[in-house]
């Protein structure tokens, strides 16, 4: 075969260390928006992103040779660097370690963009971690509560 096509989506959700309320309102479009160049300058399609002030969700379109990881590893490395540069905060700025990554079907798209774009009153009615939590269930991840979260 000549060409390789695929349809690769992914529901991805990572936090602000310690979950602290972190992101504000006043910065979060241009936070957005340094995500979105670095996804792109990867190669990858950020189709949504939006989040809450102690957590983020972007719905990714990737090629199968992008190593989820490392795409991580450069967003969120690339972003509290750029975060702390801006001094967008009083303390140094840093991500949680680890993600969420949950794959996602062609059908499903609308509903988890829609999920992710109204983050805000979805969000007052379920915590972050019950969220989360919600995920891991629904998609039969053996997780372990302790190594869910670290508060520091």
């Amino acid at each position: 075969m000549a060409n390789t096509y695929s349809q690769i989506y992914l529901h991805v959700v990572f936090a602000v260390k310690g979950r602290r309320n972190s992101i504000s309102k006043n910065w979060k479009d241009e936070l957005y928006k340094y995500i979105t160049g670095i996804i792109t300058n990867k190669n990858q399609k950020l189709m949504t992103i939006n989040g809450m002030p102690d957590h983020i969700h972007i719905l990714l379109g990737i090629k199968p040779n992008c190593n989820l990881s490392d795409l991580m590893r450069d967003i969120k490395a690339n972003s509290s660097k750029w975060i702390n540069e801006k001094q967008f905060t009083n303390d140094k700025f840093k991500w949680q370690t680890g993600f969420g990554a949950f794959s996602i079907s062609q059908s499903q798209i609308k509903n988890v963009a829609n999920y992710i774009d109204n983050q805000e009153t979805h969000h007052a009615k379920k915590s972050f971690k019950d969220e989360y939590i919600d995920f891991l269930k629904a998609y039969k991840i053996d997780y372990r509560d302790e190594y869910l979260f670290s508060e520091d």
